[in-house]
């Protein structure tokens, strides 16, 4: 998902975007949905959340 969709998405939810980079703009929307704020952390490696929005750019990003 690109940058500017991720901040829409947030900013639709009522988290305050500014200056955040895009890890914890996604932790924040986590957060906000009361999932565990896993995007990018060590917990990627074994991740079972097939329908995770954010799933494919995560694990790349461990990768």
């Amino acid at each position: 998902m690109k940058f500017n969709d991720i901040r829409k998405m947030a900013k639709g939810m009522g988290v305050n975007t500014y200056r955040m980079k895009k890890a914890d703009i996604i932790h924040a929307i986590q957060h906000k949905e009361n999932n565990i704020e896993c995007y990018g952390t060590d917990r990627a490696e074994f991740c079972n959340e097939d329908s995770c929005i954010w799933r494919d750019d995560c694990l790349v990003l461990k990768h």
